[in-house]
Parts: structure tokens; C-alpha cells; sequence
């Protein structure tokens, strides 16, 4: 049988309409809405499904929202039989990855997702930090130009070959910028996000959701999921310590997916809104099959492919 990995988007992949069609064609997926609406006590389909989009776009609530969406999406994967041995997320979509995997209750997530992305708007000066991506770069100029930059910038992704994303203060942002123009990048793009996420700068953050985390009772994961804080399959006794290092350290995307292939990983779904990660993994592993969950026709080309023994 082929060795099926689920991966799960993080914040920027949220969108007004996200999770609609499976809402509204599956009991599985409506279920998840109708508890996440009573756990955060307010209408949160409303919210995704009918906007404004510049509220969705905000970490406190694009976060909530994506791990829904995703964990929606996951059970009509489930109720179509449809099930995984590996599992991964993006930053944000480690939750969901945990959540799937049966290693966290949706609900505890949720409200954590809630307070983390409250936590990461409060924990820096808005407009004072941000982040930036760095196309067509090796990671170890990445890595050098941080360190000649100056102030506050440091890695925050890996995402795959020649993609790295940088974060911190926004005058080192910009020596940054400059520093890797002169190095030959393809193209340096600031990204539209409220903060200096994954860099030192949210220590504060990481310190008040501290308490949070300690509450947490993970259980045992079924099937493997890798870190992306390290790349590694992180056991129950170890996922309080990863979701707190996810705030300040950098995404490492890139490792994460080498060492799920290494370990026998055949084909990838995304579970959830967007296609973000399939185009990264498309540049990790060209060769790799991956697929799409985040609508109906995803699903039904996913389906399709159980004639091939996609899915176990």
C-alpha cells in the first residue's frame, strides 16, 4: 500500500468562503463548525464563510478559523475512509496535524489556537516588526545576511530549495532586504502579516501561553507526526515543549518534508484551505504525488485515486 501523508496549512492560507462546500454537503465537517462556534462562543462560520475578510485576516482570528477549516476538512477525509500514516503541519497547521492524529481534542486546540494568535498580536508593537520572503537565495546566504543585517532579523521558514523567510525589527528588515539583493536573490517580498512571527521577538508570547500549553494532556499520536521546530516525529511527552519553541524558532519545513520521504512517504494531501504547501513539496520532491483536499473536487479526484491503493 502506499504510504499517504496528511499536511496542514498555516496562517496565510485563510480566505472569506474557506470550508463552505463542506459545510454545507458533510454532517462530519458541519459538526466541527458547530462545535468550534460553542467553544469560542462567537459565529465563526459567519466569520469565514461571509467575512470581512480584513477581521479573517487577523492572526487572532485566522488562526482559530484555519484549524477549523483544516479539522473539518480532515473528517470528511475520515467518513470517505480515507486515512494517514504520517502527519505534519506548517507552523499554525502543527496543531491541526496534533488534532488529526488524536494526539490533542479539537476543542483544547481551539481555545489554545485562540489565545496563541491573541498572544502573537499583543507581543510586539504592530507596524515595528515584520517578515520577509527571500526567493531565489541558498539558505546559507539567508543565514549570513541575518547575521550582517544588524538589529533584531533572523530565519523564520525554511520552506523548500532557494525559499527562505526572514523576521524581526523592520529597520534590520530592510538592511536585510537590501543585503540579500545585492547577494543575487530573485525577488524579496514583504509579507502582509501583523508581526515579527517566529523570531525572539515573540518570547513574550511564548512566555504567556506558557501556562496554557502546561495544561495540556497530549495522548499518543496514531500514526507519526513530524515536528516542523526540528524535523522529527515528536512523541506525546515531547509536544508541550514543541508547541512552545514554535513561537521563536524558525519553521523548518524543508526538513520536515525530507525526512517524512526518507521515512517512506509516498504521496502528500493537503487537509485544508489552499495549496500553499503542495507547491512547496512539489519543490522539495518534484516527483512526489500530492494532492488537494481544500474543496469538493479535490476530494473527489483524492477518491478517484484509492483505484491506484493511494490509501490504505
Amino acid at each position: 500500500m502506499t504510504k499517504l501523508a496528511f499536511v496542514f496549512p498555516g496562517q496565510g492560507s485563510q480566505h472569506v468562503g474557506m470550508g463552505r462546500d463542506f459545510h454545507d454537503a458533510s454532517r462530519a465537517a458541519r459538526a466541527i463548525w458547530e462545535e468550534a462556534d460553542q467553544v469560542l462562543g462567537f459565529s465563526l462560520r459567519r466569520l469565514c464563510f461571509e467575512g470581512p475578510a480584513e477581521v479573517l485576516q487577523q492572526t487572532a482570528y485566522a488562526q482559530p478559523a484555519l484549524l477549523t477549516a483544516s479539522i473539518a476538512c480532515h473528517r470528511v477525509l475520515l467518513a470517505h475512509g480515507i486515512e494517514a500514516e504520517m502527519y505534519a503541519g506548517h507552523s499554525l497547521g502543527e496543531y491541526s496535524a496534533l488534532v488529526a492524529a488524536g494526539a490533542l481534542p479539537f476543542a483544547d486546540a481551539l481555545s489554545l489556537v485562540r489565545r496563541r494568535g491573541e498572544l502573537m498580536e499583543e507581543a510586539y508593537p504592530k507596524g515595528q516588526g515584520g517578515m520577509t520572503a527571500i526567493l531565489g537565495l541558498d539558505r546559507t546566504f539567508v543565514d549570513e545576511l541575518c547575521t550582517l543585517a544588524g538589529g533584531v532579523v533572523e530565519v523564520a521558514n525554511y520552506n523548500c530549495p532557494r525559499q527562505v523567510v526572514i523576521s524581526g525589527e523592520q529597520k534590520a528588515l530592510e538592511a536585510a532586504r537590501q543585503l540579500a539583493l545585492k547577494m543575487g536573490a530573485r525577488r524579496v517580498i514583504p509579507l502582509d502579516v501583523s508581526g515579527p512571527f517566529h523570531s525572539s521577538l515573540m518570547a513574550p508570547a511564548a512566555r504567556a501561553l506558557a501556562p496554557s500549553l502546561e495544561a495540556l494532556e497530549p495522548c499518543a499520536p496514531s500514526g507519526n507526526v513530524y515536528s516542523s521546530v526540528n524535523g522529527k516525529v515528536a512523541s506525546a511527552n515531547e509536544i508541550k515543549d514543541i508547541l512552545a519553541a514554535q513561537l521563536t524558532n524558525p519553521v523548518r519545513w524543508e526538513e520536515t518534508i525530507e525526512a517524512m520521504l526518507v521515512h517512506g512517504a509516498e504521496a502528500f494531501v493537503e487537509v485544508g484551505p489552499g495549496k500553499v504547501l503542495g507547491g512547496l513539496i512539489r519543490r522539495i520532491a518534484k516527483d512526489t504525488a500530492i494532492y488537494s483536499a481544500a474543496e469538493p473536487r479535490g476530494l473527489e479526484k483524492l477518491v478517484a485515486s484509492k483505484k491506484g491503493d493511494i490509501v490504505r
